[in-house]
């Protein structure tokens, strides 16, 4: 075993809700826990078994591991206590948490991404419940919301919450960090089923085929999907070659309060000084074949803004838009949802399309006009949008 220091994990103070803090003193004699909680009457044999199943994967035998605990569950405890003693020198395999039933689901290419939570990778009280907010997806973030500090120990923390939490129906995502270090996060989190990555700040094609084969090499053909972010003019300049840069790219996103800075112009609420930039991306993901996804809405106090923003950009053509909190997510969905009129008229077109196919016609008629081709795949995604937002039934096909 090698010479151990002292470390510690994890935060202190009255306010931590459902984590805890972690620390190690080196010493000569055997390993012993000393466990502050206030249901320690209940919970303390587990914590201590998984503080010691820590330290034994990790071949810590000596010394002494503090916890003190507030409310943090097992995946919580086994995160923090792997970062406190790799961080004062043991080494040795991941400590994993049992999987939750979900933990298997399977990526998909085609889905609804009309919301995007975001959830800082270092706070695990923000993640326990956020499979219930009805986001089609959570992203637990390791890159803006985590300090340089606690990369280490986020990056741990969002891999257990990866295996261990039940995410409901929304897709699993993570943001990476930019550069090696991203790459490292991408090596500690792809064998643990994360459905989309999203990489930060891409400017060039080659980071993002950089990322694609590192994922191969690392789970085959199992490989998480991929959502490059826009943040800067060299990134919009190359938002095709990016957006086409490798067939695990299935979303193109703008970054715009990166990109507002950069350009030296902030964001207004007509939002003029960001639309080549919206413009460019919703193109760039079409041309590819990917789709496109909007910018975060900064003020989640502002609910009448919020919904004149997603109307704004679902009207560039725009599939869906990231969300800060979660009481964004029902505005978001309400004005991604097509009206009664427009789901009638998919509804037809997708009907005539489906007669058309049935009689071996090259053409779809609806009445008395002709229906090109991307007017019948937009009616089938209108379809799509209203049976998720309950303005069709979903065996509206059935009648």
């Amino acid at each position: 075993m090698p010479d151990l220091r002292p470390a510690a994990a994890g935060p202190l103070g009255d306010d931590v809700r459902s984590d805890c803090h972690v620390a190690y003193e080196p010493g000569s004699e055997s390993l012993t826990l000393e466990i502050s909680s206030k249901v320690d009457y209940l919970f303390g044999d587990a914590i201590e078994t998984a503080g010691r199943r820590v330290a034994g994967e990790l071949g810590v035998e000596t010394g002494e591991l503090r916890v003190v605990d507030r409310g943090a569950l097992e995946w919580v405890i086994l995160a923090r206590a792997e970062t406190c003693l790799r961080l004062a020198g043991a080494d040795g395999p991941a400590v994993l948490p049992e999987a939750a039933p979900g933990a298997g689901e399977p990526r998909l290419r085609e889905r609804l991404r009309r919301s995007r939570l975001y959830l800082p990778g270092n706070r695990p009280k923000l993640m326990l419940s956020a499979g219930l907010y009805g986001a089609d997806g959570l992203i637990l973030d390791l890159e803006d919301s985590v300090t340089p500090a606690d990369k280490d120990a986020a990056r741990l923390l969002v891999r257990n919450a990866l295996i261990a939490l039940d995410w409901g129906a929304s897709e699993r995502m993570v943001r990476v960090n930019q550069g090696d270090l991203g790459l490292e996060d991408l090596r500690r989190i792809a064998q643990h089923n994360p459905h989309v990555v999203l990489l930060p700040k891409i400017e060039d094609p080659e980071q993002v085929r950089q990322a694609a084969a590192l994922l191969r090499e690392t789970v085959g053909d199992e490989a998480p999907f991929l959502m490059p972010i826009l943040e800067s003019p060299l990134g919009l300049h190359r938002a095709y070659e990016i957006a086409a840069a490798d067939e695990l790219v299935v979303a193109l996103t703008l970054g715009l309060e990166d990109l507002s800075a950069e350009l030296g112009a902030p964001r207004s609420e007509a939002g003029w000084e960001s639309f080549g930039a919206r413009q460019t991306t919703v193109y760039a993901a079409r041309a590819a074949g990917v789709q496109p996804i909007a910018s975060v809405f900064s003020d989640i106090s502002d609910e009448t803004a919020l919904a004149s923003y997603v109307r704004r950009e679902r009207g560039l053509g725009f599939d869906g838009i990231g969300c800060i909190h979660p009481r964004q997510i029902p505005v978001v969905h309400a004005e991604m949802t097509p009206t009664r009129a427009e789901a009638e008229k998919a509804v037809m077109i997708v009907r005539a399309a489906r007669e058309a196919e049935r009689r071996g016609l090259g053409a779809v008629a609806v009445g008395s006009k002709m229906v090109d081709p991307p007017v019948v795949k937009q009616a089938f995604r209108t379809v799509e949008l209203a049976v998720a937002g309950g303005v069709l039934a979903a065996d509206w096909d059935d009648n």
